[in-house]
């Protein structure tokens, strides 16, 4: 039944193919029509059937020939982190968080914060989101890397241009039951610490050792969590995190190991690269790894543009897997 299922979308395409063959077949004969109207009409759906016979040739049957990604199935988790630009750049922070809020809205995916730090000034200084839905880290794991966003702060009173930055990385949300979360480390391989949490100005928050550090000894990833109300709580937040990171890490290698040979990919540019700039003057977002620009950056932080560019990416994605593919087959 899996197989099937699995096959039914080639089914629906090649039927889709040979459906607009025959009227194109038959739309042809008309275009000699003695009638001119009924030339004209020919000719407008020829047209029209031409052009859906393109998308299926370019992009639906080598869209279908690519590999299905082994991680379709996965929710993802986001680490936001403000860089350079300080008020400014801790204020595009919480804006971004409500960007992909709204898409993960749009989605039908569940949002939830689990670790916030404010800053002073109203901004976020960085920020752990939980987006659960199937697709979620296919989708959004394009989004790992600088974003960086040109405007003029509320602050500056001669109207100068500022440039801040913040930086995303997209994870494989990984669930206690996840079998692929498991064999990711040993816990002889983890440094555990418990503290007091602490608030802001360093007061403590609680008398007891609430938060957790854990430390992973072989790569030197450390996870602190002090959000939850219960040291098992922070625990359990923190392992998950930590076992995302991991796996996030297991597939960054992979990926590079299969595509070594390749120069242009997206999913596994360098993650210190700015891939993204946001020009609020102008209106203007631009994705630097396919030179995509949009004149809708309104729409992008409400999370209906977000979603043209995951869909552009996709779909570059998708075209970089088939010239690997043909490649492959020529060698």
């Amino acid at each position: 039944m899996k197989q099937v299922k699995e096959t039914e979308p080639f089914e629906t395409a090649w039927d889709r193919w040979k459906e607009t063959r025959q009227l194109l077949d038959e739309t042809q004969v008309l275009l000699n029509d003695p009638d001119p109207s009924m030339r004209l009409m020919a000719s407008e759906e020829y047209a029209l059937l031409k052009d859906q016979a393109t998308e299926l040739l370019q992009s639906t049957f080598p869209t279908l020939l690519v590999p299905q990604s082994t991680t379709s199935h996965l929710s993802a988790l986001l680490e936001l982190k403000s860089g350079v630009g300080g008020q400014e750049a801790g204020l595009f922070v919480g804006e971004m968080l409500r960007m992909y809020q709204r898409l993960a809205s749009d989605k039908g995916w569940k949002v939830d914060i689990i670790a916030k730090n404010d800053n002073d000034d109203g901004g976020v200084k960085d920020a752990i989101v939980e987006v659960k839905g199937a697709g979620a880290y296919d989708a959004l794991r394009y989004e790992s890397g600088v974003h960086r966003v040109q405007r003029v702060p509320a602050t500056d009173s001669k109207g100068r241009v500022h440039t801040s930055a913040v930086a995303v990385l997209v994870m494989p949300l990984v669930e206690e039951n996840d079998k692929q979360g498991e064999e990711l480390f040993t816990m002889d391989e983890i440094k555990l610490e418990v503290m007091r949490a602490r608030g802001a100005g360093g007061q403590h928050v609680n008398k007891t050792e609430s938060a957790v550090r854990l430390t992973h000894i072989p790569t030197g990833i450390t996870v602190s969590m002090q959000d939850e109300r219960s040291q098992h709580q922070n625990r359990r937040r923190a392992f998950q995190v930590l076992r995302s990171r991991l796996l996030d890490q297991k597939i960054q290698k992979d990926m590079a190991a299969r595509r070594a040979t390749r120069l242009n990919l997206v999913s596994s540019a360098d993650r210190s690269d700015k891939i993204r700039t946001y020009n609020f003057a102008q209106e203007r977002v631009t994705d630097h790894r396919i030179g995509l620009t949009l004149m809708n950056l309104s729409s992008v932080m409400e999370g209906d543009g977000l979603l043209d560019f995951i869909e552009a990416l996709q779909k570059h994605q998708n075209e970089t897997e088939m010239e690997e593919m043909l490649a492959n087959d020529i060698d």
